[in-house]
């Protein structure tokens, strides 16, 4: 039968089509992967990702329907570090701890993931889907730095953000949305096709002549269907929606005059909203969003970043304080033990009464007191520094390994004094937080236009073409084309024909023929008209449009609220320099003070005019003074860093590239100012590596 051998035809095809795809899918996933180098920092190269972009259909026909497995984060420190390991100690500068955060950091590096997170998002909207958004909060899980501290409570958002749009707050349990993205609905702007292949067989008794075939026989019909479908939508708001199905049916029905009978039809439809959703803003508003995201997440890196490095700054000037009071209470108790050794002479031969023994004594004690504290403080500092320096600390030669800083305080003799609005403007034009701010009232604004548009009735206008072909082969078992006359006779059939001379009822039509009348005007459908919907309140969509004006004025309060915020800022870090300039000098006047009365003391003590405990004393005053002149010094040094920040330059003084912190590979190294090498730095015969001899990962 025709039937058969078309039935026979799909199951070829589908057949094919299937051992073709399994075939494509086997070469795609079970291919022998070529050698490649082992996978460490050292072999391993930077892939340079753009998830904006989508997986093409070629050459690799199911690419953009299989899952894209993306590498395992690396968790290994990168060579820079073991490039600074000398005999089990970590010589640090105040640039290569800065380069180190850069690579290794873990704040920078989960917030280095919202950059692709982002490209995700504008290849969503590119398909016409809603945005999911980005984080831009800052990531502050590094302990130290004046961040958070050991304790401290960091972060209140996935991986550390902060949450609330424009600092308005997020609501209780999460109840409180936004309008940020509402609008007329969208349709996907990716083109979609739908089909359908179909066999039906039907099998069922008659039990009455009238459903074409005698009581007690059974009615047959075989039903084959090819439908397919092709829908899209366009970013000016205009739908695309194409159909064709097709069906091929084959009946032992004396009531059809044709079998198999073939039956055809296509219809296309062109829809062009002439009201709501009319035009770009409102149809391709989630592009503008996402690429403003993209925008946004690029901005709250740099941020990031800038956060960052300040932190480590601030620890770095924390570990070299460590340092020199380890130092300052070094000197302070061989100091008082040379003195009680002295002490312990002097009353053997009978020039000092016993109780001068006791009060060095208790001096001794006392320094070796504080030599414990500022030792166990400098460890701290050390794990701290070597935490934010690093991804892992598994290695045991890191772990164990003491941190010395290479770099000391430098406080200029002539600072040069910039005017105080100079240093506003100056923020201004560079805090990162200010551009998105300003980035996220655009967002906002191109909102509002989609809501705007959403207030109109909606007025379609509309327009298709289509057409339909009949064809087949005549149905022998046709009434009016049988030779019974009876039926024929009941039936209204026209004068019975002879035995061997039946009537053709229906010329024969092929598949071709039947889908030629599809485009030859012979079965048109075709049309055009005006479908109209109004809402005779509307108070959803007024609603809506009145919160979005109240959302984008608050942000604009909220875009005021932080200018203002970084003049006090600027302002408030300019006093803290010039204040802690201030206290260096007043610190460095009491260290010479207190050198030179000991000096006098010990010259009075020789001539037996002065006693023990007068010298203990006042060298215990130089060791508070010199501690005091390294405290005011680092707090100098950090007012200096909160004044870059302050003023949103730190990137650029310290000559920080963002390109190399977005590739977690330093090419360049920083070079932060007012920071001069320790004198007695032990020289180190091997250099640490430029970043840029071998690539990263991130």
């Amino acid at each position: 039968m025709p039937f058969a051998r078309l039935t026979s035809t799909i199951r070829l095809t589908a057949a094919a089509v299937l051992f073709g795809t399994l075939t494509i899918a086997g070469w795609a996933q079970d291919a022998p992967a070529a050698p490649v180098p082992q996978n460490t920092p050292e072999t391993r190269s930077l892939p340079v990702l753009n998830y904006a972009k989508p997986v093409s259909h070629f050459p690799n026909p199911i690419g953009p329907y299989t899952p894209r497995h993306l590498a395992a984060p690396n968790l290994a420190n990168t060579a820079r570090i073991d490039g600074l390991m000398h005999d089990g100690k970590l010589y640090l500068s105040l640039d290569d701890s800065v380069a180190l955060a850069l690579e290794n950091n873990l704040d920078i590096a989960i917030a280095r993931y919202n950059l692709n997170i982002a490209d995700t998002d504008v290849l969503r909207a590119r398909a016409g889907a809603s945005t999911l958004g980005v984080n831009t909060g800052i990531v502050q899980n590094t302990p130290g730095g004046g961040v958070g501290g050991l304790g401290g409570q960091v972060g209140s958002g996935t991986g550390g953000t902060t949450l609330g749009a424009g600092g308005a707050g997020a609501g209780a349990g999460g109840l409180v949305g936004s309008t940020l993205g509402l609008g007329p609905v969208l349709n996907s702007f990716d083109p979609v096709v739908t089909g359908t292949l179909q066999e039906d067989h039907l099998g069922q008794t008659a039990t009455s002549i009238f459903q074409g075939v005698f009581p007690g026989t059974s009615l047959v019909q075989d039903t084959g269907t090819v439908n397919f479908a092709y829908n899209q939508a366009f970013q000016w708001g205009t739908n695309l929606s194409i159909g064709f199905n097709n069906t091929r049916q084959t009946t032992n029905s004396f009531f059809s005059s044709v079998s198999p009978a073939l039956n055809s039809n296509f219809k296309a439809t062109i829809t062009q909203p002439l009201l709501q959703g009319f035009g770009f803003a409102a149809n391709a508003r989630f592009i503008r969003i996402a690429k403003n995201n993209r925008e946004l997440s690029d901005v709250a890196f740099r941020l990031q970043v800038i956060t960052t490095v300040n932190q480590i700054q601030t620890m770095y000037w924390d570990l070299v304080y460590a340092y020199e009071n380890v130092r300052v209470q070094k000197e302070s108790l061989a100091f008082a033990e040379k003195t009680l050794s002295d002490t312990k002479k002097q009353v053997e031969i009978g020039s000092l009464a016993p109780i001068e023994v006791v009060r060095a004594q208790s001096t001794v004690a006392q320094d070796q007191q504080a030599l414990t504290i500022a030792l166990t403080n400098l460890q701290l500092e050390q794990l701290l520094m070597k935490n934010a320096l690093s991804r892992t600390l598994r290695n045991q030669t890191l772990a164990g390994a003491e941190v010395i800083p290479t770099s000391t305080m430098e406080v200029p003799e002539n600072e040069p004094v910039q005017p105080t609005q100079d240093l506003i403007d100056d923020a201004l034009r560079h805090r990162a937080d200010l551009v998105e701010s300003r980035i996220q009232l655009n967002t906002t604004e191109i909102s509002n236009r989609a809501v705007r548009n959403a207030l109109l009735p909606t007025l379609n206008l509309f327009a298709y073409y289509g057409g339909a072909g009949i064809g087949g082969d005549q149905n022998p078992a046709n009434v009016c084309s049988n030779p019974m006359t009876e039926l024929q006779t009941a039936f209204g059939c026209a004068s019975p024909p002879s035995p061997g001379n039946f009537d053709v009822i229906f010329p024969t039509t092929s598949i071709g023929s039947t889908l030629h009348q599809l485009v030859n005007s012979s079965n048109p459908d075709k049309g055009v008209g005006l479908q109209l919907n109004i809402p005779l309140r509307n108070r959803a969509a007024q609603a809506v449009q009145i919160r979005s004006e109240l959302e984008y004025q608050q942000a604009q309060m909220r875009l005021q609220q932080i200018e203002n915020q970084i003049s006090i800022e600027v302002r408030n870090a300019q006093f803290g320099v010039e204040q802690n300039r201030a206290s260096v000098a007043s610190a460095q006047a009491a260290v010479d003070f207190a050198r030179q009365s000991l000096d006098a003391e010990q010259k009075k003590y020789q001539f037996g005019t002065s006693t023990t405990t007068a010298v203990l004393q006042t060298q215990s005053a130089l060791a508070t003074a010199e501690s005091t002149l390294v405290s005011a010094m680092a707090a100098y040094e950090k007012s200096r860093v909160e004044l870059d920040r302050a003023t949103g330059v730190t990137l650029d003084h310290a000559g920080i590239s963002i390109d190399d912190a977005a590739r977690g590979q330093v090419t360049r190294a920083p070079n932060v100012p007012y920071v001069a090498p320790r004198k007695d730095s032990p020289a180190l015969t091997q250099p640490a590596p430029q970043a840029g001899a071998q690539p990263q990962p991130q």
